[in-house]
Formats: C-alpha cells, sequence, structure tokens
C-alpha cells in the first residue's frame, strides 16, 4: 500500500503505519492469522460494510481470517491511491482488482465462483488504541461488484460496473453517464 514518508509524522503515526504494513502482510503475503490478529487489540472489530463480514474479538476474528478471509483471497492487486494518517487512525483509498477463481464469503457470501475479472474502488478506515489495532471498517459499492459478475443488470439501474474504479483512476474520465442515460443535456 500507498507509505507517508516517515520523516513527515510522528513517531506515533511512524508506529501506527509500521504496524498496519505489518498487518496486510500478515494477511496478504504471510497468510497467517494469528500474526494478523496479533496486531490487534483483545477486543478488535472488523466489518466489511456492504456484505457485514468480519468479527469481534480475538477468537471471532482468527477464526474468520484463518477460514474465511486469507484462504478465499484469490490472487489480488491493490492500486494505492491514498493514506491519510491522524493521531487515531488511517484511512487507505485504492482500487482493488482480482479474478473471481475462488469461493469468497468474506465478499460475496454464498456466490460460486463465477471466473469473472472485478475491480472495485475500496476504502479501509483503521482504528488504533494503546499502540494497536483495535477496528477496521471497509467500504466499497458492492452493486459494482455484482454488476461484473452478472449478477446485477447495469442497464436497468443507476449503477456501474468496473467503470466506476477506473473512474477514479482516471478522473479524467467523462462524468455523469448515468444520468445521460435518461437526461439530454450537452453541459454534463
Amino acid at each position: 500500500m500507498l507509505k507517508i514518508d516517515p520523516a513527515k509524522l510522528s513517531p506515533h503515526q511512524r508506529a501506527m503505519q509500521e504496524l498496519w504494513e505489518q498487518h496486510l502482510a500478515a494477511e496478504f503475503q504471510r497468510k497467517d492469522a494469528a500474526e494478523s490478529c496479533g496486531t490487534m487489540v483483545a477486543d478488535p472489530v472488523v466489518n466489511h460494510v456492504p456484505v457485514l463480514t468480519g468479527g469481534r474479538g480475538q477468537k471471532q476474528l482468527q477464526h474468520f481470517y484463518a477460514n474465511y478471509f486469507i484462504p478465499q483471497m484469490p490472487e489480488i492487486e491493490m492500486i494505492p491511491l491514498a493514506r491519510t494518517i491522524s493521531d487515531e487512525r488511517i484511512i487507505d483509498e485504492f482500487v482493488f482488482r482480482f479474478t473471481h477463481t475462488v469461493r469468497m464469503d468474506w465478499l460475496l457470501p454464498g456466490i460460486p465462483p463465477t471466473g469473472k475479472r472485478v475491480e472495485v474502488a475500496k476504502v479501509v478506515v483503521v482504528e488504533f488504541r494503546d499502540g494497536k489495532i483495535a477496528a477496521e471498517r471497509i467500504y466499497w459499492d458492492q452493486a459494482t461488484v455484482l454488476v461484473q459478475l452478472g449478477l446485477l443488470d447495469a442497464s436497468k439501474l443507476p449503477v456501474a460496473g468496473a467503470e466506476a474504479a477506473q473512474k477514479v483512476l482516471h478522473p479524467e474520465l467523462p462524468a455523469n453517464q448515468l444520468i445521460k442515460r435518461f437526461v439530454r443535456d450537452d453541459l454534463l
């Protein structure tokens, strides 16, 4: 993920960034649920907001990471966009890309692999307490994911697919495309 230059951070903020990077490496590189949970307080909370997956407390989170999150992670690409660090939290914005080749109950509960490519903009808010991670809230637009998997028809709803993530990556792309389906306005 995107790192802020440590010289621009307070010692406390540097420690938070280092711990967050250790947490991410445990999840995505070493695939170690115990190590990942070891970066967290005794009563952490993780909430994947659109689908209400995650958990509360070390026991539930370690089970969730070991059985649903880490082993149900296909090969992914995370494109960092922005990181903000305050005295109590880190906020990361990124585009998350993957091909849906495995069951992913943490993201798509009950949906079998489709083999389709997905890219979605995400934001994670990470809160710290007593030098450890206390909470993670991860936000994304589930409709953009479902459109890309063929489970929602974007032509009949005011939703977008991969073009939503592309607009985040390339702000120069045209805006208001969903409005233009219904309104003629040359200034849009």
